[in-house]
């Protein structure tokens, strides 16, 4: 996890009742029916994720994040007290990277953890062995969000036995691991939903497909996304395929543009470039899109709506620019765009 030095230059506010509180579904409404805000140098466009495909051009590529999110969130006990535990993913070493945080909506983190401090969870009893990814890794010097910890049993098997999708306190109710899935959604791993490919559905990609739109996987499961202002995004396993980085370089080479859906592919296609080449990588990343180290081979952006001050609102303004980024945040907020992993998408095309 990177403590960034830079800060975006987006500013906007917007009202806690802009968060979406459940899936469209819940509504009657369809995936795509979500908003789709379109964000070029020529203007603010508003339009339905259903017409993405109106929005590209023959020759494109639109990069897809294939991971499967799974349920990381479980109850357990500290100092004889509730808490909720957030799994962000297991290590090469078999140890885990846990978050405490508040019961019971997992509000707030809890900071004034200890090195071998142990929690119990189920019947597993989980030690706290150091700060991850380092001590004093919280940007506000106020104690230690996430722990590298020891797990006495099979965490993975309780979580997916007991466990329930890592869910914050803005929504209305809990839903089922489905919900946090997209059409793209095979190979488990994400602690978190890689949410900007949730309002694809099978009729969408049929209709990209058919224009001469091409559509390609790369996996990158994510860890925790309740980052604080300042704070990067830990670091994540990705694996970017030969076939998908042939297509990055043959999409660049004959003028079509590469469009990331999200900040996760967005991450794990800039991770994988070497030298300017893009080529087959995978591994643990801890590479950071910002406007100091900009995106390589990603021209374009579908994603979600991020809070002020987010980490991700630096990769937003690497890719689009700052004047763009500030107008779509202000045509999302002056529409009443919907945030958060349920809500409204943008696609920039700077």
């Amino acid at each position: 996890m990177t403590i960034l030095s830079e800060h975006s230059h987006v500013r906007f506010h917007n009202a806690a009742e802009s968060t979406a509180p459940a899936p469209p579904e819940m509504r009657g409404d369809s995936r795509d029916d979500v908003r789709l805000l379109v964000a070029r140098p020529s203007g603010i466009a508003h339009h339905r994720f259903a017409d993405l495909p109106d929005q590209l051009e023959p020759g494109d590529l639109v990069v897809v994040n294939d991971s499967a999110t799974v349920n990381a969130e479980v109850d357990a006990v500290r100092r004889g007290a509730p808490i909720v535990l957030h799994a962000a993913g297991r290590l090469d070493d078999d140890t885990w990277v846990v978050e405490l945080r508040t019961a019971p909506d997992a509000a707030q983190p809890i900071l004034d953890a200890d090195p071998g401090e142990t929690v119990g969870v189920g019947e597993l009893p989980v030690t706290l062995l150091a700060p991850y990814p380092r001590e004093d890794s919280s940007p506000t010097g106020t104690g230690n969000r996430l722990w590298r910890a020891r797990v006495e049993g099979d965490l993975r098997t309780l979580l997916d036995r007991h466990g329930r999708p890592i869910a914050y306190g803005y929504l209305d109710d809990r839903y089922p691991l489905s919900a946090y899935q997209s059409v793209f959604s095979r190979r488990p791993g994400s602690a978190e939903m890689a949410s900007a490919g949730r309002p694809f559905t099978d009729a969408l990609v049929t209709d990209l497909v058919t224009r001469g739109i091409a559509v390609a996987p790369v996996t990158l499961h994510t860890g925790v996304s309740s980052q604080e202002a300042g704070e990067g995004p830990q670091p994540e396993w990705f694996h970017v395929p030969a076939t998908t980085a042939r297509l990055v370089a043959h999409t660049r080479a004959h003028g079509g543009r590469v469009v990331a859906t999200g900040t996760t592919v967005t991450r794990a296609l800039e991770s994988a470039v070497v030298d300017g080449t893009i080529r087959e990588s995978w591994g643990w990343t801890d590479r950071v899109v910002t406007p100091a180290h900009p995106a390589v081979v990603v021209d374009g952006l579908i994603t979600g709506w991020h809070d002020a001050e987010a980490s991700h609102l630096l990769l937003v303004e690497a890719i689009a620019g700052t004047e763009l980024a500030q107008a779509a945040y202000d045509g999302a907020v002056a529409g009443g765009y919907r945030w958060h992993e349920f809500g409204d998408s943008a696609l920039f095309l700077p």
